[in-house]
């Protein structure tokens, strides 16, 4: 019986290890998928339409609840996330405040 207390101990603690290790691995980040194919053609077309041109700096597939992110520098050198929903429909964007811009000053609403 005791045996069989120390088998259980341990299965649950491996099991409790293993539930942490994918916690921290999925809150670390950088896992982000870039779009491929058509939807990278679809996406990337209709957020630069929706900015109004720029360079495509990166794509994601799922970024902050959209269906897909594309990362625009514009050419006054800020860069633009936009977010699109299934149909490549923008349903929002936000300046990218980690992108090109790293010199703007605090208090700056460009």
């Amino acid at each position: 019986m005791d045996k069989k207390k120390v088998v259980i101990v341990g299965i649950a603690t491996l099991l409790l290890a293993g539930a942490g290790t994918g916690a921290v691995l999925a809150g670390s980040g950088d896992d982000d998928k870039p779009l491929r194919g058509t939807a990278l053609d679809r996406a990337t077309s209709a957020a630069l339409e929706y900015v109004g041109g720029g360079s495509v700096v990166e794509t994601e597939v799922g970024d902050d609840g959209a269906a897909y992110g594309v990362e625009i520098r514009k050419d006054d050198g800020n860069v633009v996330e936009v977010n699109l929903d299934e149909g490549f429909n923008v349903i929002g964007s936000e300046r990218d405040d980690d992108g090109a811009n790293e010199t703007d000053e605090a208090g700056d609403d460009d």
